[in-house]
Order: C-alpha cells, then structure tokens, then sequence
C-alpha cells in the first residue's frame, strides 16, 4: 500500500474490513533490543512521556500484535519463552497448567496461577517528549505495553459516554499524542493516569509522516514462527525446569493473564473493552 493509499483511509473504519480480519487471525523481542523504547522513572517511582502510536507498517494490516509468553522459576531454573498459543497452537506448559487446575487441589491450582501466560503487545510509536531521554525524541520505536494501555486504546476507539467522540490513535492525522503517566503504587509501576490527547495531525507535512511510515519496524516478525521453539523443545526445557514428567492433558482452562509491565501494578480491574470489542467496533463501522 501507498502513502497517498494510506492518507485516503485516514479513518477510523478506513481499514476496518482487514483489521477485523487480522484481529480475528490474532486470539521475541529482547530486553536489549535497541529497537524497543521503555519509559524511565525518577527516584520516587514517578514517570512522564509523550509517545504517538503509529499506523500499521507497510505490507502489515494491524497496528500492534499480541504475544503471550510465559515466565517463571522452578527447581531446575527459569523457564521464559514464548508460548505457541500465541499462534493458536498447542502449547506444553499451558497443558501441564490445565492438568494442576484439574487436579482439583488448591497448592497445584496455586502453582498453576504462577505459571500461567502473560501478554503483551507491541505498535511502532513515535516519541514526542522523552524528559529522561531526550535524545529519543522524533525517533520510531517499538512499544512493548500491556492490557492496561491496550484497554485505553480500546476506550478511545469506543469512549463510555455520549459526549465523547471515538478516535483511532493510529492515524497520523486523526489521531492523538497519548501521555504516559506512571506512578508507584504498592511497589509496582501504574499507569492509571495516562491519557490521550486531543486529536491531531502527528506532523503537518505529509512527506515528513511518509519518512517516519517508511522507518517503522515489522510486527509481524515479533510473531513469526521462528521467534518459537518447537512443542517438543518447549516440552523437554518444561520438564527440565520442574523436574517432572506431564501427565495426560483433560479440559482445558483458561489461563490468560495480562502483562502490564514486569512492575505494573497487580490490582483488580473493572471491565474494560477488549480485542473483542474491538473486533465488534469495527464490523459495526463496516456496517455503517
């Protein structure tokens, strides 16, 4: 797709027929990878940035992919890799944790709990004000986040109350500058306050949008079948880690679980939109 392709669609339901056939397809990237962009927080736990979600990469129809993972330590040391149900494969940890809950025991159900998969998601972001890193400022990066800020882009895609207009925070002309505020609660880091901006042209000229769509980084190679071991090397480094041997696989649960950020705050939350309803939104825009 074209640049002058991609303006034309400049809507929030311009590209809503192959967004929801990407998100109904959809149900590693290193700690050191330059290519990554993480907030930075001063001595009190306190952060701020601007940050602007970019548009889908060309030759990609989703502006973010999802990726759940699965970290934790046994007695044979930690196990953290990439979980195959990402690609809706069978996956042997997500099977051994459906044989704990269905024992029936609470201390195997515990254990389950801790090794359950976690997700996250990434979108190219352009960062607009980075106070502790200001050399990152009018750069293209990767943006690993969490439910609590996917939950806020699906609120901005589908607002609460009557007053409020939806916005896409992926366009670069309709969109909006999307403030990362982070604070520390019970030790962990919060991002409750983030907010987006009004909606904005990112740049006012449009060859200049055009080099920054041209720099942004392939998500779909964060999910590609390479960045996953197989079943039978997941199972092997499973057993390895927990010392044991799998038994037989019955119903299985339902063992998603959120990542926010490996210090994002765990409290409870209220309903908030999901890929679902994001998946609803945009057939409903089709329809109109």
């Amino acid at each position: 797709m074209s640049f002058a392709s991609l303006k034309k669609q400049s809507s929030l339901g311009s590209l809503t027929a192959k967004l929801v056939k990407e998100v109904e397809k959809t149900n590693s990237v290193n700690k050191g990878d330059d290519r990554l962009w993480k907030p930075e927080v001063d001595k009190a736990g306190n952060g701020y940035a601007v940050i602007r979600f970019l548009p889908a990469p060309d030759g990609e129809d989703l502006p973010w992919v999802k990726l759940y993972s699965h970290a934790f330590q046994g007695p044979g040391g930690w196990y953290i890799e990439n979980s195959l149900t990402t690609l809706n494969q069978k996956d042997p940890c997500s099977e051994f944790n459906t044989t704990l809950w269905n024992s029936g025991v609470e201390s195997d159900k515990q254990i389950a709990r801790n090794q359950k998969r976690k997700l996250a998601f990434y979108s190219n972001i352009y960062v607009v004000k980075d106070p502790a890193n200001p050399e990152n400022e009018g750069k293209v990066f990767l943006y690993k986040f969490g439910k609590k800020i996917f939950d806020k882009i699906m609120g901005a895609m589908q607002p609460e109350f009557e007053d409020e207009s939806p916005l896409n925070p992926f366009d670069f002309w309709q969109g909006a500058d999307f403030k990362v505020k982070i604070k520390k609660v019970a030790g962990y880091w919060n991002y409750d306050s983030s907010e987006f901006t009004a909606p904005a042209p990112l740049l006012k000229d449009d060859d200049a949008l055009e080099a920054l769509w041209k720099k942004e980084y392939s998500l779909q190679e964060i999910v590609a079948a390479d960045q996953f071991k197989s079943y039978d090397e997941l199972k092997k480094r499973l057993e390895s880690v927990l010392r044991i041997n799998q038994a037989p696989v019955t119903s299985p649960i339902d063992e998603e679980v959120e990542l926010e950020d490996p210090v994002e705050a765990r409290t409870a939350e209220p309903n908030t939109p999901t890929e679902d309803d994001a998946l609803s939104y945009f057939q409903k825009l089709a329809e109109e």
